[in-house]
């Protein structure tokens, strides 16, 4: 669409000029937002987690006879969660087109509150289906429409949501065996310091046993990379592992993100006095009640795979 308006640019008269321009702008300003420096950013921060644990952690925990095995399961997870977050970023999610747009109506039906039928989408002109929601940064509509990841640098629909809980629960696995792995390395390395029964002499020159505090203090000064690292590691873990139950919260009640920010306020996204295509019978109406709210769930399990095995669109064939 950003070629189309600046090659006809300058081929229509004034009001058109501008109205081209205009659209191209706002097309050039959301492409831009479209970048990888978030995945750069994810696997610098990556290589400096893994180089760290692998420089100086896996060193420590073989001198204290920490098995291969247990030392080799942050690498497979590495493995798993780089396969499951390649799967995320070149996965289309969904995209809504033209040659599959009679298929796509067929998915979901609409529930008359956010979503309604014979909408079209002011930027791609085609008829939304059901779920569906246009991503200004990608520009493009998708399929069951949850967010746009820019960490992956994708939109997340109906065909990668799955890649995307699984990549979550890869990272938390990851940051979370590496974590467990430099504490254990640090606990025994106090333990053998006898660290936890010195004492020292405090700015009165009275001795005080070792505390909490001493302990992290010490461990801090001694091995500051491997402590910050840690910190790190707890900080990931704890972060994506309550993104990740959120969005299997999602899965199960068969909700997207985005309609579950709509409807917090019960409003609906096409609905407004001052839309002329809103018709009488796509009229809100009273607030829904939660089963209500929870219009696309079948069951938890129907739910399940439904993420896990994506519907696909059922095209009529031409007599």
């Amino acid at each position: 669409m950003l070629r189309k308006c600046c090659g006809q640019g300058t081929q229509e008269n004034e009001p058109t000029q501008k109205r081209v321009a205009t659209t191209s702008t706002v097309h050039l300003n959301d492409a831009n937002l479209k970048n990888r420096t978030f995945i750069y950013l994810h696997l610098l921060l990556e290589l400096l987690a893994y180089g760290e644990f692998s420089y100086e952690v896996f060193g420590f925990c073989r001198d204290m006879d920490t098995t291969l095995t247990s030392l080799s399961v942050p690498y497979i997870l590495l493995a798993v969660k780089t396969y499951l977050f390649y799967l995320c970023i070149t996965t289309d999610p969904g995209t809504v087109t033209q040659a599959k747009m009679s298929g796509q109506l067929s998915i979901y039906p609409y529930d008359r509150r956010m979503f309604h039928p014979g909408v079209p989408c002011p930027t791609c002109q085609l008829v939304k289906p059901a779920r569906s929601k246009h991503c200004r940064v990608c520009d493009r509509c998708v399929q069951r429409f949850d967010h746009h990841c820019i960490w992956v640098n994708n939109c997340l629909g109906a065909r990668n949501t799955r890649y995307f809980i699984l990549y979550l629960m890869s990272v938390c696995a990851m940051a979370g065996s590496m974590a467990l792995l430099t504490g254990d390395m640090l606990l025994h390395a106090v333990l053998r310091s006898g660290l936890l029964r010195s004492s020292y002499m405090d700015g009165q020159g009275q001795r005080q046993q070792a505390g909490p505090l001493f302990v992290f203090q010490h461990l801090f000064l001694t091995f500051p990379r491997i402590v910050f690292m840690l910190g790190f590691l707890v900080f990931v873990c704890l972060l994506l592992a309550g993104y990740a139950l959120f969005h299997c919260y999602l899965a199960l009640v068969n909700q997207t993100s985005n309609e579950w920010y709509k409807g917090r306020g019960m409003v609906c996204q096409h609905c407004h006095p001052n839309n002329p295509a809103t018709s009488a019978d796509s009229h809100c109406g009273p607030a829904p009640d939660r089963s209500r709210r929870h219009f696309y769930s079948r069951g938890m399990w129907r739910n399940l795979g439904e993420i896990f095995f994506p519907l696909c669109p059922v095209h009529k064939k031409d007599n």
